[in-house]
């Protein structure tokens, strides 16, 4: 079978691709090897470097700094989703006093990078006397960036749904806020579900971002204890510490992401509705609290 952009690789191509895959994989661990000889010989796996863990102070305030990262995190992730949604279901209105604004606001906001964001929010308003603490500043920034993303995401997803269910929708006297809300974008949630964990992720390690305004999470925490004379300035062991981290945090992350799909489609209430009498079926059941 031949795809519509190319051929099936044969027998060589194939035996050609696996060569490649394997030098670029020994190359990968050649420079990784490489690195890590570097660090041994500049003694970084010296054991007085890493003496920093083993004091009681260090691990709450790591335990303490994680904590500020996964707060800033939820509330983040749970403000942006719903800015989301408002925002795709506002670029899909048909009325351009809603269409209008929310594209607009999507494009700006899409657009400009994060760490601007957290500067005009941080340093920018207290020109104006509007003064916000670190964590706000992040968190406003960072729901701002990721749910102008996530609203394209929700437009694609509901986009991508037949276009017979809104008519069946219509068909059984549903408003365009009814069907928007109860029909499609729980079913573009669904759909968009690995898109969205992605998103998530990129939220997640833009939580480091903070430190550059001195908001008490992890990196922030790094660069503080990895300038400490007495403990040798082990900034680059830190660096290790707080990368396996964020490592092991966006792992457990894909792994919720894995678990939600494969549980959504062993459910059978989300199966797509084919007819008038599965729309109402999907309507009831959302609007019944999924």
């Amino acid at each position: 079978m031949s795809s519509v952009l190319f051929d099936v690789p044969g027998p060589r191509a194939r035996m050609r691709h696996r060569l490649f895959a394997a030098v670029g994989l020994l190359g990968v661990l050649g420079v990784l090897g490489f690195i890590g000889y570097r660090f041994y010989d500049s003694g970084q796996f010296e054991p007085r470097m890493w003496e920093w863990l083993q004091y009681e102070t260090v691990q709450l305030e790591l335990v303490k700094r994680l904590g500020n990262t996964l707060k800033a995190f939820a509330l983040a992730a749970l403000l942006a989703v719903l800015l989301g949604a408002i925002l795709a279901a506002g670029r899909l209105s048909e009325h351009a006093v809603w269409r209008v604004p929310a594209t607009f606001l999507v494009e700006v906001f899409r657009a400009v990078p994060l760490l601007i964001l957290i500067f005009l929010f941080y340093y920018g308003l207290s020109t104006v006397q509007i003064k916000l603490t670190p964590f706000v500043a992040v968190v406003a920034a960072l729901t701002l960036y990721n749910g102008s993303v996530l609203a394209e995401v929700f437009r694609a997803g509901v986009l991508s749904l037949p276009r017979g269910q809104t008519e069946a929708a219509y068909a059984l006297g549903m408003r365009k806020t009814q069907v928007m809300v109860q029909v499609l974008l729980p079913q573009a949630l669904r759909a968009m579900l690995p898109t969205i964990i992605s998103q998530l992720v990129v939220l997640l390690k833009d939580t480091a971002l903070g430190f550059i305004i001195e908001y008490e999470e992890l990196l922030n925490y790094a660069k503080y204890l990895g300038s400490q004379g007495q403990f040798g300035r082990p900034l680059v062991p830190m660096t290790i510490v707080i990368a396996a981290i964020y490592i092991v945090l966006c792992l457990l992350l894909t792994w919720v992401a894995t678990w939600l799909e494969k549980r959504n489609r062993r459910n059978k209430k989300v199966i797509e509705p084919r007819n008038k009498d599965d729309i109402e079926k999907v309507a009831l059941t959302n609007a019944s609290g999924i």
